[in-house]
This record gives structure tokens, C-alpha cells and sequence, in this order.
């Protein structure tokens, strides 16, 4: 599914076109998303577009009235296109401008979301618990300490904890463990000061790096102009289990945590101690 990168790529793309504009329509399709969408063009239609912002893997369009969430859900996408453009198969929503573009919703899987708020928008049950942005200063080696502390579940899920940080997904989680040198499957608290120092200024670069390149390309996700994002290239540990570690040669081993592919290094990401070493592999021959 897309993740942070992929959706502040599409808020990038999609925020020039609709920031001063003014709801003439909304047209839906299809409302049976993840959630049913409700009544929205009795509250959007006839508002100006004052800000187009991100939270988490939220896009939220404010106006005076409230804030429109949309969410891509697995396979969501948003382009900006003429009025005349015709729907294809599962262009599900069409937000209409006064200047004759619109913002149109793409949804094969259909777990996307179109939803409204009364400002503000931080008491949203969606949004009300979330963690600090990564990008941001609050997400800081202090703040993962803290956060971490008595946790002995694997770092890496941790990391895809939107309550101790928000968007950093599967995806960027393998990249950032394996740059850091952190075994993904270390209990989050033995994780040390020193180590954390690394993981979140890898955290901070990964995330930064894939924006500007694009998003990563998934087959499911494109710009707001149409095009894949050009950052899957630069992937070291992702999808690629069982070949060569481009760092020092060794074989990546992949697993299954949390339900999600997890690659990693055995060489470049060791174990730390011999009951760690002897914990995890219990736990993959369970």
C-alpha cells in the first residue's frame, strides 16, 4: 500500500491545483469504501480549498466548513484531470473545481477512505492517538527511548506502531533497521541509547530520500501527474530475500513478523547477545 513517502508525494502533486479553489461538485460513484462516504457534498460543495496537508498516511483538505480526510487505503490513488475526462473502472469519487479540473479517486480494492470533520480535526478517533511525524523534531532519539522502554516486542513493529510514530511502514522500516545495523526482531528495549541515535536519523534520511525521489514504485501506486514514484531502485533490503547483501555479500534471510515480509542482513544486522541469538531461533523453528 502507498506509505507516507508515496502519500506526501501525491500532497506535493495534488496541492498547487486545489489550494484558492472552490468545491463546485462532488460526485460519487461508488461510496461503499472502507467506510461508507457520507454526505459530503452537503458540507464541501461550495467551500474554498485552503490547505492541502498530510497527517500520518492521511491527506486532509481544509476548508472554512471542515477538513476532508482521504485515505488511500491498499491501492488508492488521486490525479488531477479535466472535467471532461471520462471515469474508468473504479474511479470511484470525483471532487469538481470552479476551474474546471477535477480531483478524481481511483480505487481498485476500494479500502480507501473519504470522510469529513469539524475542525478540529486532531479529536478524529483516525487521528486523535497518533504518534509524532517522522520528519519532525518530536520524533527524536529521546522520544523512541521513551517510547521503547518495557516494550519487549520486535523493534521493527515498533516501528510501524502509528502510536509511537507515524508512517514509518514496512517498506522504509527493513531499510532503516538494516542501515542502522539493528536485527529487526530485537526486543524494542534492549535496543541501546546509542542505537536509536542511528535508527532515527536513518528514519529521517529514508523517508526525506524516497520523497524526493518520488515514492517508492508499487504497482498499485502512481503520482497525482501519473507517473510511478522512481525510489524502489534504491532499496537495499526490501523484496529482495534470499540474494546478495549489496553491502558485504552475504545472503539476506527473510521472515515473516507481524504478519509482514521482514528481510534483513545476518552479517550486517547480528544479534547482539547469545540469548538473543538463542531466543530467536526458538522462535523460528516454533
Amino acid at each position: 500500500m502507498p506509505e507516507l513517502p508515496e502519500v506526501e508525494v501525491t500532497r506535493r502533486g495534488i496541492e498547487p491545483w486545489l489550494v484558492g479553489q472552490t468545491v463546485r461538485r462532488l460526485v460519487v460513484r461508488n461510496g461503499n469504501l472502507r467506510w461508507p462516504v457520507p454526505e459530503l457534498a452537503q458540507q464541501i460543495v461550495g467551500q474554498t480549498i485552503h490547505a492541502v496537508r498530510r497527517r500520518a498516511k492521511y491527506l486532509l483538505l481544509d476548508t472554512d466548513a471542515g477538513t476532508t480526510i482521504v485515505h488511500l487505503g491498499m491501492s488508492g490513488s488521486l490525479r488531477i484531470l479535466t472535467q471532461a475526462t471520462p471515469p474508468a473502472k473504479h474511479d470511484h469519487i470525483d471532487l469538481e473545481l470552479a476551474n474546471g479540473r477535477i480531483l478524481r479517486f481511483n480505487d481498485p480494492r476500494r479500502f480507501g477512505a473519504w470522510l469529513w470533520c469539524e475542525l478540529p480535526e486532531q479529536a478524529h478517533p483516525l487521528l486523535a492517538k497518533l504518534g509524532p511525524e517522522p520528519l519532525t523534531d518530536a520524533f527524536n532519539p529521546l522520544h523512541l527511548q521513551q517510547a521503547l522502554a518495557g516494550k519487549t516486542k520486535a523493534i521493527k513493529l515498533c516501528l510501524m506502531d502509528n502510536s509511537i510514530v507515524v508512517g514509518v511502514g514496512n517498506i522504509y522500516a527493513n531499510e532503516a533497521l538494516f542501515a542502522a545495523g539493528i536485527h529487526p526482531q530485537t526486543a524494542a528495549e534492549q535496543v541501546k541509547s546509542a542505537q536509536l541515535v542511528v535508527l532515527v536519523a536513518e528514519i529521517k534520511a529514508i523517508l526525506a530520500q524516497a520523497i524526493t525521489q518520488g515514492g517508492t514504485t508499487l504497482k498499485d501506486f502512481v503520482n497525482a501527474d501519473g507517473k510511478p514514484g522512481y525510489f524502489a531502485q534504491k532499496l537495499l533490503v526490501y523484496g529482495r530475500g534470499g540474494q546478495a547483501c549489496l553491502h558485504c555479500g552475504c545472503l539476506l534471510t527473510e521472515i515473516r513478523l507481524g504478519q509482514r515480509s521482514t528481510v534483513f542482513c545476518p552479517s550486517c544486522q547480528p544479534v547482539s547477545t547469545r540469548k538473543q541469538a538463542r531466543k530467536l531461533k526458538n522462535k523460528q523453528t516454533d
